[in-house]
């Protein structure tokens, strides 16, 4: 399933808009881990704005257990209506596990962690991203996560 979801994502990202120079990994891993930062203080806050942020205006997000969602402001819909209805107080932590470039195009493979009010696990599990510089700045254009948790 993994192999299938990642050859998805990688074509899905492939772009002829780049050149095929060579990527510093571990700037380019920098400045990713510096973008999940930002979303999950966008989280945090409850503000879809500083979230959506992270989004090209073309990208697609496929969410856990729901339809992939189309565009930037369909994700800001989305990402805004989970904001205002979570109570839980709960957060998350994304982590860049691995990522692998190529001209402008850079597929990141992350954990995330759910934690509680107190700063307990609630839950994880395991993101793709695929991102498109643009303008100098790296941009999401696909991504997808998956969860450790048993179906219920």
């Amino acid at each position: 399933m993994l192999a299938v979801s990642s050859a998805f994502i990688i074509a899905a990202c492939s772009s002829s808009a780049g050149d095929a120079g060579t990527v510093d990994l571990e700037k380019a891993k920098m400045e990713i881990q510096a973008l999940e930062d930002a979303f999950a203080a966008g989280e945090k806050a409850k503000d879809a704005d500083a979230v959506v942020a992270y989004y090209s205006d073309d990208a697609i997000s496929y969410g856990r257990n729901e339809e992939p969602v189309k565009g930037k402001s369909a994700i800001k819909e989305r990402i805004a209506k989970r904001l205002t209805t979570d109570t839980t107080g709960n957060y998350s932590v994304y982590k860049v596990v691995d990522i692998f470039a190529e001209g402008n195009t850079l597929v990141e493979i992350g954990s995330w962690t759910t934690l509680n009010p107190a700063g307990t696990e609630t839950e994880n599990g395991y993101y793709m991203s695929c991102f498109q510089k643009k303008d100098g700045k790296y941009l999401c254009v696909r991504d997808m996560s998956v969860t450790t948790s048993p179906a219920k």
